[in-house]
């Protein structure tokens, strides 16, 4: 008997009827009986943690343990172990034996969340989990088996990763088999009033008050704003209204209040874009962040090729009358200087933002006593970008 999508929404509080929504369901009602590894993808906050548990109750392997793992929250020095697990005495701090998620989880499912943070050696033993069910704990040299169904899910363009080298591409195709793309809120548009409700109405139970409710204009606002953070922004800007004003008929006015003046979509580095092409990121912050990196290569850049100007006689225009002169032409020296100096002044920006960061970074730290996880949730990045940034500013 074919399982009803309305009966799996109910179950797994799934809300709405957008045709792409329900698409994605049914795909995962469709594999759930099968062994076949299922890639979900899309963008961060939509909602893909669902999809694993959708499939692993629907299986022949629900009563078996379902394990979920955040690849993105575990440093790349103890992932292995965490996946695989590890001998006594092979490496410093294993005092016993440990057994991994893929032996404790045989005969069940392992979701494995931000898969595209994987280093490249533990992609290597991922694989062969996948291609023969084999594994070796770290520091043995005894071969295990484990019969493990594997769901993965990113927010990162896997097939762009393959091509940077970053992704094992034979890795790709493996937990590829079946793709499930769960859609963005702004491509289901139909949906974002009912979960607005929904969010609005399990607020107003929690705190003992009364719903906040939206007036017509304010609906046409909340429908037409892009959701870069998707259902997980919506449901944050919900409890924020339902507990702050006291109004409980928001306006446009009042909407507006909470919602960005300006979007990720319409930042100068990313207009001439394809939507598809964008580069996803954790926070504003992080755009800034490469943005300026990217500019302080092209600064490096641009003083090597200045530099070689001048030690040469190599023509170089000015901004005057765009009229060539070798570089022992005063008006041409003059032009070189100011773009160095200009390059130097970028270049100077950039270090101050690096000091800035790493200010932050260890302010956090000492805010949270050394908690990584509880740092990378107020400076809003992964646990494993801290971790990095942590090694890359000495902050250990």
């Amino acid at each position: 008997m074919k399982i009803d999508i309305q009966q799996i929404k109910q179950r797994f509080g799934i809300i709405g009827n957008s045709p792409l929504l329900n698409r994605a369901i049914d795909v995962a009602l469709q594999v759930a009986p099968t062994d076949l590894s299922v890639l979900i993808t899309g963008e961060s906050g939509v909602g893909k943690e669902n999809f694993p548990q959708i499939i692993h109750q629907n299986s022949a392997r629900k009563h078996g343990q379902y394990i979920a793992v955040n690849c993105g929250a575990i440093p790349e020095g103890t992932i292995d172990s965490e996946l695989f697990g590890h001998e006594k005495g092979s490496f410093t701090g294993a005092l016993a034996d440990r057994k991994g998620y893929f032996e404790v989880a045989d005969g069940g499912t392992i979701f494995l969340d931000e898969v595209g943070e994987l280093p490249t050696p533990t992609q290597a033993r991922l694989l062969r989990v996948l291609e023969s069910g084999e594994f070796i704990k770290v520091g043995s040299s005894k071969v295990q088996k484990t019969n493990v169904r594997i769901v993965a899910a990113t927010n990162v363009n896997l097939t762009q990763a393959v091509g940077e080298g970053k992704f094992r591409e034979d890795l790709f195709y493996r937990l590829n088999t079946v793709p499930i793309l769960v859609p963005s809120l702004r491509e289901r548009p139909e949906d974002i009033y009912l979960l607005f409700r929904k969010f609005a109405g399990d607020c107003a139970e929690k705190y003992r008050m009364p719903t906040v409710k939206l007036s017509d204009d304010a609906k046409q606002i909340l429908v037409s704003y892009r959701w870069p953070g998707n259902v997980r922004e919506l449901k944050n800007l919900t409890e924020r209204i339902s507990v702050i004003e006291e109004e409980r008929t928001i306006t446009a006015t009042t909407l507006k209040q909470y919602l960005p003046n300006s979007q990720v979509e319409k930042l100068p580095v990313l207009v001439k874009q394809q939507e598809s092409d964008y580069k996803l990121f954790n926070s504003e912050r992080e755009i800034l962040y490469q943005v300026l990196f990217d500019m302080k290569k092209d600064v490096n850049e641009l003083k090597e090729l200045v530099h070689g100007l001048m030690s040469g006689n190599v023509a170089v225009p000015t901004k005057e009358n765009d009229v060539t002169y070798s570089h022992s032409h005063p008006h041409s020296i003059r032009h070189v200087d100011h773009i160095i100096q200009e390059a130097e002044a970028v270049e100077e920006a950039v270090l101050s933002l690096e000091d800035a960061e790493k200010e932050m970074i260890r302010k956090t730290l000492e805010k949270y006593n050394g908690r990584r996880k509880s740092a990378a949730a107020e400076l809003k990045i992964s646990e494993r970008t801290l971790y990095r940034k942590i090694k890359e500013f000495n902050l250990e």
